[in-house]
């Protein structure tokens, strides 16, 4: 049987740091607001000319030195994002050009802060088909072009960064099983309301911009979270004792605790780095994943659980072993 299983992570985040401090100086709010309300300290800001391609190819490049390929042996790229550089041509073409990836398919996938769970469920079905023999697979996002800096609700949340990949094939278990779902029910309680077919003169203005009803989001984040994770266990005949990690999406310290508390798993069993990321979207699962690789953490033949929600509203999970 052909498993994907991750080569190599790397993440990106932009030089530019912004702190609750920083924040305090621009709109109505105080550190002690953030950090009780959303456990965020700061979070990284993408400057005026960096493009999202271009944290793309940053830590695509790492993944890529840590899993000991070349450009040449990519035969695929996906990318997670809710803000490519352009409509069109698609941002994992951009990226291709960028770092000299020989044609392969390449595309994107637009599921909000799910995004790099999807790609990451697609690229395995690849590889799993024996089509694909080395995916590149990133979460990437600057997101913080997209935030109306006077709505202190929603512009202490946000930050930048990108996290990447490298899947190849193995006889060993890698990814076990991905789930995924979605409810379009929910688009009012988090959305952009600018789009090439609807609203596009709103862009660049004050009428452009992330609208979010918290509370609401809050209370079905926590309950799909739980539920989307039980899902990839009960598919698996495990529980949670089996796994070493989880890595959810980094929206928000109180959703990570109460999906925790719902679950019964212990903080300390739960990579968090929304405190020093901020909310990156589609690159937080990604960074994250990295972050516990990097520090030790996560070792080599640990169980891991990856999961996401989104707008959409989307979610989704991946069992693997790493």
């Amino acid at each position: 049987m052909i498993y994907s299983r991750i080569a190599g992570t790397g993440r990106y985040l932009p030089e530019r740091i912004l702190t609750n401090a920083d924040l305090e100086k621009m709109v109505d709010t105080s550190d002690e607001w953030i950090r009780s309300r959303t456990g965020i300290e700061q979070r990284h800001v993408a400057g005026e000319n960096e493009l999202t391609s271009d944290l793309c190819v940053n830590a695509a490049k790492v993944a890529i030195e840590e899993a000991g390929i070349t450009v040449e042996d990519i035969d695929l790229i996906v990318v997670g994002t809710t803000s490519p550089d352009l409509i069109f041509p698609n941002i994992a073409t951009i990226i291709q050009h960028k770092m000299g990836i020989p044609a392969c398919a390449a595309f994107s996938i637009e599921a909000a802060c799910t995004g790099f769970i999807y790609a990451l469920s697609s690229a395995d079905k690849f590889i799993r088909s024996g089509d694909t023999k080395c995916a590149l697979v990133i979460g990437a996002e600057i997101i913080t072009k997209l935030i109306d800096w006077d709505d202190r609700s929603t512009c202490v949340l946000f930050g930048d960064g990108a996290g990447a990949v490298v899947l190849q094939p193995s006889d060993e278990q890698g990814i076990i099983s991905t789930h995924l779902g979605a409810d379009g029910q929910y688009k009012d309680l988090l959305y952009y309301p600018v789009g090439v077919s609807s609203n596009l003169a709103a862009a660049g203005t004050g009428d452009s911009r992330i609208m979010m009803s918290g509370n609401e989001v809050f209370k079905v984040a926590v309950k799909t979270l739980s539920a989307v994770a039980q899902e990839a266990l009960d598919a698996n005949g495990l529980s949670l004792e089996d796994v070493d990690w989880l890595i959810p999406h980094q929206a928000n310290l109180r959703i990570i605790q109460a999906t925790a508390k719902r679950l019964d798993m212990p903080m300390e069993k739960i990579i968090q780095t929304v405190q020093i990321h901020g909310n990156t979207s589609a690159a937080s699962v990604p960074m994250a994943l990295d972050v516990g690789i990097r520090d030790g953490r996560i070792r080599r033949g640990q169980t891991l659980l990856l999961e996401a929600f989104g707008g959409g509203f989307t979610w989704g999970s991946v069992l693997l072993k790493y």
